[in-house]
């Protein structure tokens, strides 16, 4: 990665990277990625011209594929493929899962084992850096030979049919898009098409995204948990790092190590055990020697989580960077090997133990919500952290309603899709994974979760505020958000509509450059 460029090598890109161009940085192949490319699309030309039966090029498709078709039909083949599988519904993808698609494809074909031309891949490429997406319907893709319908949208704009979208503007047909760039359609010949549809692109865009944004929402959480612990008088103890040292799993080894940071040295880490006990007396405590497990169980909670989401991550990083159509032309070989690497099995379970994740931070931040919400838990902070007026105004009492909502509405849609395969295509594709279902749903998941913490963020700002000029105060995550979150959300003196607000922030929150992102804290294990 050079600035605002990406060079897709023979390693291939990180989830990062995918990121990144996604947003808008410009892609390039490396030599030795143009290199591989066409001495791939010779192969294939040579194996047509010695007429060799190959699966798409040569034969019908699916069950269909007991017909055989000479190479003088390739192109109407190739043609039709496109147009049979352009029957996506509903709403389009969004212009970042799209074009994460579309990286996510070039990266599967970058491989050289796919046969494709030099030229069709180049168009990708250009239509990503000139911004000019194709619009494509969210439902369709069964993810099992891989994402048919949704790659199928994508090279059909390529054709110069269909819609697109350039640099954000309003969709009109492709060819006039491509027309003013002076790009020219492809013509699909060989496996051209066949290519550009026949892989998981789709559902592992989606997914590397998810991964992303996943990674960033648990840095908030923990900013988050961290901020609580401070407004709350938690007792850090529970977050010592001798327990990651006894209990040993990564993530939370490593929530361990960046609560300690946020939180620094402080007298709370001190051990209750400091405090004797007549052994001749009962009597009650002021206070509980122990937390909440919503508090106490921090780095074990959002530790697994981290865990899930490493998982994860390495599942869908692997994928993006593996040959995903059929048939393949391995490299040095003569030969056409057919097979099943389209189907998405890796990617739906991932997707779906993602969706766990990101269901359990939610539930975590509702609770912290809650906490912040009752006075009874709070540590004598106003209800609703309403201080002023409290009854003529009732403070957050409407956020809190909306958090328990959200949350409601991400449990209703935790049944997983990886499970859900329905026979299809003429029994050709007779267990499939819905791989793409999953990672949109886990992509939504995470639009919810967002919400939450903005939520959440906006009350714990509130509460830094009424506990200013008090130990409380001095805590430097809650100062630090408290901070952030006032650059967009002034203090609730009185109750006022607070839909925008949550809104904001929760955008803000899994941007690239979000402010858990800047802090070098999160940044070194």
């Amino acid at each position: 990665m050079t600035g605002n460029r990406i060079e897709l090598g023979t390693a291939g890109l990180s989830l990062t990277e995918l990121e990144a161009v996604a947003q808008g940085a410009t892609l390039s192949l490396s030599d030795g990625v143009s290199e591989g490319v066409r001495l791939s699309h010779e192969q294939l030309q040579r194996c047509m011209a010695q007429d060799r039966q190959i699966y798409g090029v040569t034969t019908g498709y699916g069950p269909l594929a007991n017909t055989r078709v000479g190479r003088d039909y390739s192109e109407q083949l190739q043609r039709n493929l496109i147009a049979h599988l352009s029957a996506g519904v509903g709403e389009p993808l969004s212009r970042l899962q799209t074009r994460a698609t579309m990286v996510a494809r070039t990266a599967a074909l970058a491989r050289g084992c796919s046969g494709v031309s030099p030229e069709t891949l180049n168009l990708l490429v250009a239509c990503l850096n000139h911004d000019a997406i194709p619009v494509v319907p969210a439902m369709g893709t069964v993810g099992a030979s891989g994402d048919l319908t949704p790659l199928a949208h994508i090279a059909g704009a390529l054709m110069g049919q269909g819609r697109m979208r350039h640099q954000g503007g309003e969709a009109e047909p492709a060819a006039d898009v491509l027309s003013r760039l002076e790009l020219t359609p492809f013509d699909p010949g060989g496996k051209d098409a066949l290519a550009l549809v026949n892989g998981t692109s789709a559902m592992t865009g989606i997914a590397a995204l998810n991964g992303i944004q996943c990674g960033r929402a648990l840095k908030w959480s923990t900013l988050l948990s961290a901020g609580h612990a401070g407004v709350l008088n938690g007792r850090l103890e529970a977050w010592h790092p001798a327990f990651g040292e006894v209990r040993p799993h990564p993530g939370q080894q490593r929530l361990h190590l960046w609560l300690e940071r946020l939180c620094g040295h402080s007298d709370r880490r001190r051990a209750t055990d400091s405090c004797h006990v007549d052994p001749e007396r009962i009597e009650s405590l002021e206070q509980p020697i122990q937390d909440p497990y919503s508090m106490r169980c921090v780095p074990q909670l959002l530790g697994a989580v981290a865990d899930q989401t490493d998982w994860h991550d390495q599942t869908v990083q692997i994928e993006l960077n593996s040959v995903t159509d059929n048939p393949i032309l391995p490299p040095g070989q003569d030969q056409i090997l057919h097979g099943g690497n389209f189907y998405g099995q890796h990617v739906a379970f991932a997707s779906d133990a993602l969706a766990n994740a990101v269901i359990t931070m939610a539930v975590h931040a509702e609770r912290r919500i809650a906490r912040l919400s009752n006075p009874r838990l709070n540590q004598g902070l106003p209800a609703f952290l309403q201080s002023q007026d409290t009854g003529l105004n009732s403070g957050f009492m409407g956020a809190q309603v909306t958090a328990s909502a959200l949350l409601a509405e991400m449990r209703t849609q935790a049944v997983p899709a990886s499970i859900q395969s329905i026979p299809t295509n003429g029994d050709n594709q007779d267990v499939v994974t819905m791989g793409t279902i999953g990672a949109r749903r886990t992509a939504h998941l995470l639009s919810l979760l967002q919400r939450l913490l903005a939520i959440d963020a906006l009350m714990l700002a509130q509460a830094h505020d009424l506990l200013e000029d008090t130990p409380a105060s001095d805590n430097q995550a809650s100062l630090t958000l408290r901070d952030w979150v006032r650059q967009y959300s002034t203090e609730l003196d009185s109750d006022r509509a607070l839909s925008n607000e949550i809104e904001t922030l929760g955008g803000l929150m899994l941007e690239p450059e979000s402010l858990v992102e800047r802090m070098a804290l999160f940044h070194t294990q």
